[in-house]
């Protein structure tokens, strides 16, 4: 499995990267156009990413538009089974909760500090873990 950490703090993307390395090949994205950018070669290399990791305060693109952008390219190719994307953000308030889940069809959302028991209890509820 693949996933794809987008994060713009070098410490967070260290730490998720621990997190996630015993279950995934990782690549790592610092911006939400990178991470579109990403997401398409991936899927042109027809090597998808199983999950992706999306920071929503980003430079250059945020989280919310990037995954935007990914859902919209899934439905232009005709792709079925969605990306699972979890969010992760240090906001923690109602409007980006229901404008994640609701406006850009994301699988799960993390307050941050990112944790990794938080984590693989998230991977667990989206299908990507065994119990």
């Amino acid at each position: 499995m693949r996933a794809l950490i987008a994060e713009d703090e070098f410490v967070g993307r260290k730490l998720l990267s621990t997190f996630l390395a015993p279950l995934f090949a990782i690549d790592i994205a610092v911006d939400g156009k990178e991470a579109v950018e990403a997401f398409k070669l991936a899927c042109e290399e027809n090597e998808p990413y199983t999950l992706i990791l999306m920071d929503i305060m980003m430079p250059k693109q945020d989280g919310l538009s990037a995954l935007e952008e990914i859902r919209a390219y899934e439905k232009k190719k005709g792709i079925t089974e969605h990306c699972r994307v979890i969010m992760t953000t240090a906001l923690d308030d109602p409007k980006t909760v229901i404008r994640s889940f609701h406006d850009v069809e994301a699988s799960a959302f993390i307050v941050k500090p990112v944790e990794r028991e938080k984590l693989y209890k998230e991977l667990e509820k989206i299908g990507l873990m065994n119990k």
